[in-house]
């Protein structure tokens, strides 16, 4: 009998479980793309199809946009862009991890809600959607937007898919046009070829069709990440080490943040690649990191007693954790007056921020650890001010790996954090300038330059496969810039109910991550008419 009940309660589980398993079918974060009103115009022309088929496009840009970690305004912006070439009007809802768009063709309307598990950042996808907005205007007979040679636009899209672009989309444009001009024949017959040329694309250029429009996204969709997690942990080790510099560390500081930073942001990629929550990850990997940095002090403290005195070295394992990228998209939407999504982006910031200062708190409170900054390291200021250049660049670099962005992305965000985040410092320093102060100055520069580098490559002064989008250069060279020690030595001092010293860092974090999307958007409004009007 006992036996013949435990198969009862196996069998009735196992039901339980098939059920579930039959519900989470329908369970979806976005209308299935296998509905009739889809499914009947999938081989149609995008301009000839119906409007659901039209908004299915439309919504899978800005929920592709939403996803990779991007800022309202631009999910807005790019879902008008697809729209436009179809003659089709939206108005939406973006918030943290959900849209809401309608839209009309003037005959009908439609109404589409989609929503996010999860968040997160990926500035590849950013980049690539970009790109797919100029190659989709192109291939419904307009012109593109982004860079003054569509081309790029339509050879770096039309190349997805390829095991060339795996690692690299620019080095699979590379290939193709080698291979492309090695067939051309040379000589008297050249001229009969020029309309095979890359930069003639839209040469006989078919209208894209709406299956055609969903393959490219899903390309984009489930693309790998550029690195593996030991090379994201590398850069992340870097990046916090570097950090950990320009805060005023020395050696030993570096040495231990490294470590820690390494190895926590290695974990938190297995965690985060198995959907685990965000929340519950950050505490780990916070919590792991600065183990790791303790252990590695300790450990090196047996060769040299005084690795045993650096107790601030744990907070600069524990950086590659803070949430610059909606800190500041949650600022710039507010400067857009686009408040439910600021205050949602600047909500879930701080609950990361605040799992994170727990954890670093409770590491303290075990090991006995007693944070009160770093020793001066008595360098003079040319030394100093090198040295800065050199670590802020390769700062800003591991924070842009650990963004997905490609190289070249990465090398020009770490060139223009490598200029503002040294001046920022040096106007400290030099002329006492207040930290809120410096970083606002040294985000306004940063949006200048970011603008600057875009606006050279769309007159053609730069080559066009170095434009990339102005959030993919200014959020990582001013994230080095938040000031992930502020926030948690008010932690700290917060556990130990020293209520005074606790808002006294609170307060200077606070002012220091207010002016950065100040700056940011203030760079905007001089330098790009659509946000230096309310229109």
């Amino acid at each position: 009998m006992f036996i013949k009940g435990r198969e009862k309660a196996k069998n009735r589980r196992s039901k339980e479980r098939e059920a579930q398993d039959k519900v989470s079918v329908y369970h979806s974060h976005a209308l299935p793309l296998d509905m009739e009103d889809i499914i009947r115009d999938y081989d149609k022309p995008v301009t000839d199809a119906g409007l659901a088929a039209k908004t299915s496009i439309i919504v899978r840009v800005g929920m592709l946009d939403l996803a990779a970690g991007t800022g309202s305004f631009r999910v807005r912006e790019m879902m008008h862009r697809i729209a436009f070439p179809m003659g089709v009007h939206v108005r939406s809802d973006v918030n943290l991890t959900d849209i809401e768009a309608t839209c009309t063709d003037g005959k009908e309307r439609i109404t589409e809600v989609v929503d996010l598990p999860t968040t997160g950042v990926n500035t590849e996808r950013i980049w690539l959607l970009e790109h797919f907005a100029d190659w989709f205007s192109v291939r419904c007979g307009l012109t593109g937007l982004y860079h003054h040679e569509s081309s790029i636009s339509t050879e770096l899209v039309d190349s997805l898919g390829t095991k060339e672009s795996e690692g690299s989309a620019l080095r699979a444009i590379k290939r193709h046009r080698k291979k492309l001009a090695a067939k051309l024949p040379t000589g008297e017959y050249a001229e009969h070829f020029e309309h095979y040329q890359p930069d003639s694309v839209e040469h006989g250029m078919k209208s894209i069709t709406v299956g055609e429009a969903h393959a490219r996204l899903d390309t984009i969709e489930h693309r790998h990440p550029l690195y593996s997690p030991e090379f994201a942990g590398l850069a992340s080790a870097v990046a916090c080490a570097s950090f950990v510099f320009l805060l005023g560390g020395g050696p030993i500081d570096m040495l231990g943040a490294f470590i820690g930073a390494g190895i926590g942001h290695y974990v938190r990629r297995l965690l985060l690649a198995k959907h685990i929550n965000q929340f519950f990850v950050t505490f780990v990997v916070v919590a792991l990191a600065a183990l790791a940095c303790v252990g590695t002090l300790r450990l090196f403290g047996l060769f040299d007693p005084a690795a045993l005195e650096h107790d601030t070295a744990y907070i600069g394992a524990t950086l590659f954790v803070i949430p610059g990228f909606p800190l500041v998209t949650g600022g710039l939407d507010i400067a857009k007056i686009d408040y439910p999504s600021g205050i949602q982006r600047l909500t879930y910031a701080l609950s990361i921020i605040l799992m994170a200062t727990l954890a670093g708190w409770a590491v303290a409170r075990i090991v006995m650890l007693n944070p009160q900054g770093f020793e001066p390291l008595g360098l003079n200021d040319w030394t100093n001010g090198m040295l800065r250049f050199v670590m802020a660049f390769g700062g800003v670099w591991g924070f842009s790996v650990m963004f997905n962005s490609p190289q070249r992305m990465a090398l020009t965000a770490a060139s223009i954090g490598a200029v503002t985040d040294t001046l920022r410092l040096e106007i400290q320093d030099l002329f006492g300038v207040p930290p809120e102060a410096a970083a606002f100055v040294g985000a306004f520069i940063a949006g200048l330059l970011a603008s600057f580098w875009r606006s050279a490559v769309r007159r053609g002064w730069l080559p066009p496969h170095l434009g990339y989008p102005r959030i993919c250069l200014t959020v990582p060279s001013i994230v080095i810039m938040v000031p992930g020690l502020y926030m948690y030595r008010a932690m700290f001092y917060l556990g130990q109910f020293n209520t005074l010293q606790a808002l006294d860092w609170g307060f200077r974090a606070f002012m220091v991550i207010l002016c950065l999307p100040v700056g940011l958007a203030m760079a905007r409004v001089i330098t790009d008419r659509s946000w230096r009007y309310d229109k």
